[in-house]
Order: C-alpha cells, then structure tokens, then sequence
C-alpha cells in the first residue's frame, strides 16, 4: 500500500497495489500493520458502513461532537468525490477541506481522522460506499455542515447538477455556527 499526503497532512490517501490479468485483480483492501504505519499510529475500528446512491446524491458533511469517529473509506461500485473538512480549532489547518476523487477503478481508500466533518457526491450513475469506523455511530452526537457553506466554498464538480440531499443535510450549520473540536 502506499500513501499518498494531501494538502492536510492527516488526511491520507491510501493506493494499494493491485495484481491484475486477463482473470481479473487482487489486492489487500485493508492491512492493519501497513494501515498503522501509513497514518502514524494504531486505530481500532468497530464498525463497517455501506450505503448505495445515485448520480447527483450528496451527504454530508458529518460528524460526532462526541464519540469522534476516524473513517476509512472507499468505492467498490462508481465514482465520488470525497471531502473531509478539518474542524479542530487548534489545528493549523482549521477550516481546510481535502477533496479526492475514489472510484471502483482507482481502488484508492481515504483516511479521515477522527475531528473532520465528512460528505461525499456520487459522480457516477450510481456508487456503493464502503467504509470503517473507529468509533460507533451515536446519532444524538451527530452534527452537521453546510455542504454548500460560502466561507469552506468546497468545489463539489457538481457540472450544473442540483445535489439530492436528506432532511438532515438541508439543516446543515455553516461552519461558524457549528460545534467544533478543541
């Protein structure tokens, strides 16, 4: 696996090393050892989320005011742009979001570390998200931003396209109206 730093630095791409012929492909999609050493430090994850979208969904962006939850994720059917923006107030990069586009065919995985909302939108006719939690999901902690906040201003390569959205996401907070992480 090698990993690929982003304009955040704990904000990871992971690439694996795929094995192909005319049969088809093999790769480790998760290595707990390779996965430490890529990110720096030892994470348990305790649930695996899947979800299927059409073209034009968006969630997002997520996350836990308490029970924090480090996600990594990955497309095994389609393509999305996927964000993470950083909302540790004492972080340098305080405010920055990453944006990386994974699909069925580049295989790439994304390491969100726990203290960043999280959304994605699906590029493709349809996508199926795949992705490990290191903590469990708590809905009365659960928080989120505007996909469409003016001052993160995050490029969604929407081409013209109306994003589909839930109830919850429409009452995303901007982001100086939300709860951030110390």
């Amino acid at each position: 696996m090698q990993a690929i730093a982003t304009k955040i630095p704990d904000v990871i791409i992971l690439e694996p090393k795929v094995f192909g012929d005319e049969r088809g492909f093999f790769f480790e999609s998760f290595n707990l050892r390779a996965f430490d050493a890529a990110v720096g430090r030892h994470y348990e994850f305790v649930q695996d989320n899947h979800s299927k979208s059409g073209r034009g969904v968006l969630r997002g962006l997520h996350y836990q005011i308490q029970q924090p939850q480090g996600k990594l994720v990955r497309v095994v059917e389609g393509a999305v742009l996927d964000v993470a923006v950083d909302i540790r107030k004492s972080s340098p990069t305080f405010g920055q979001w990453v944006a990386v586009e994974l699909t069925a065919d580049n295989k790439r995985q994304l390491w969100v570390p726990p203290g960043f909302a999280h959304g994605f939108v699906v590029h493709s006719e349809t996508a199926q998200f795949l992705y490990k939690t290191t903590d469990y999901y708590a809905p009365e902690h659960e928080r989120c931003i505007a996909w469409d906040d003016p001052q993160l201003a995050i490029d969604w390569q929407l081409g013209g396209i109306e994003p589909q959205l839930s109830a919850k996401d429409r009452q995303g907070k901007r982001l100086g109206d939300a709860e951030w992480f110390a």
